[in-house]
């Protein structure tokens, strides 16, 4: 395809969304639980309840882009001087970021949303796998680039983060499919088993939601840590646990591919507000309304919205990506 028409799409937060302040400790986490390490066995494609044909091999065929010059003149010398975008990942949960059938390749929705930026810039995509603990620090010394991995913006990553917005962040609720849960609100959740990942912007919907609880002198959820993905989900399905609260693309992709499990309720992850998923990058380094214009690219030329369709997440597909930092975070970081 020929290249897009320059085209330049800045740094204003739309209005229909009000991004969230959370704060308390362990806030540079992302959304998902940074101890899960998701691995994919068995079949290598296979049809889900929604009609999605997940391809799990290495051999991702992913949806390119051309690359546009335009765009590319814009990336800054020091990130474009090696000819690469250095992308960290956690490959920690199906469908957005996880290891392949051989166990070792990462594929997933992030990176192919990575693959797409890059080809815009023109650069060559490099993953680099590492865990949720080590991301804020490796970005920070400049080991990696941009984060493709779930990382929802808040109120004390952007003291040190820029970000440019490309999917909506929810939290599913799942549990057996013989349950009759309806999880809307604090209340839903007295008295239950409830897994979660330490340290994360779920973790801390569910302390505020027993806290509200334990107001009201109803009993809070007692919370379950596990030490993986594989772990939970099996606490889950054999009921050592009533509830698991997880990204909500993980929750659905299981409902539609499992005969055990459904989504009982979803949250969005900046609760009692709103907040999005975003491309991550060193703050001030000039990284972030690059990211935003080759998002807004893709997102004009269809491939974005290829992207989510192949992994089943097009309800969580955003109309135009913002670039937010410090200085644009709605309601200051305070």
């Amino acid at each position: 395809m020929a290249p897009l028409a320059p085209r330049r799409f800045r740094s204003t937060v739309p209005a229909l969304l009000a991004l969230s302040a959370v704060v308390g400790s362990a806030t540079l986490t992302g959304c998902s639980d940074p101890s899960a390490a998701a691995s994919v066995g068995g079949a290598e494609t296979s049809a889900a309840g929604n009609g999605i044909i997940y391809n799990t091999s290495p051999d991702q065929q992913r949806i390119r882009a051309d690359k546009d010059p335009a765009l590319a003149a814009e990336v800054p010398d020091l990130i474009s001087k090696d000819g690469k975008l250095t992308v960290a990942t956690t490959a920690g949960s199906v469908p957005l970021s996880f290891h392949a059938t051989d166990d070792k390749t990462p594929i997933g929705s992030e990176l192919d949303l990575a693959q797409l930026v890059a080809d815009k810039l023109g650069l060559a995509l490099d993953v680099q796998v590492t865990s949720w603990e080590n991301w804020p620090l490796k970005t920070q010394s400049g080991d990696f680039e941009a984060v493709f991995s779930n990382v929802g913006i808040n109120a004390d990553r952007v003291k040190l983060f820029d970000f440019a917005s490309y999917r909506a962040a929810y939290m599913g609720f799942e549990a057996k499919k013989s349950s009759s849960y309806d999880i809307k609100a604090a209340d839903d959740i007295s008295g239950l088993k409830v897994s979660v990942g330490s340290g994360t912007n779920q973790e801390k919907i569910l302390l505020a939601w027993n806290k509200e609880l334990e107001g009201k002198g109803k009993a809070p959820a007692e919370l379950q840590y596990y030490s993986s993905e594989a772990d939970t989900i099996l606490a889950l399905s054999s009921g050592r646990t009533d509830l698991n609260i997880g990204p909500y693309p993980s929750a659905v992709y299981r409902q539609n591919t499992r005969n055990d499990l459904k989504v009982v309720g979803k949250v969005n992850a900046g609760w009692p507000n709103e907040t999005l998923v975003a491309a991550t990058t060193l703050k001030g380094n000039g990284l972030a309304p690059v990211l935003t214009d080759a998002l807004n690219s893709a997102i004009e030329d269809g491939s974005y919205g290829k992207v989510l369709e192949r992994w089943g997440l097009s309800e969580e597909a955003i109309p135009s990506s913002t670039t937010v930092t410090e200085a644009t975070f709605p309601g200051g970081t305070k």
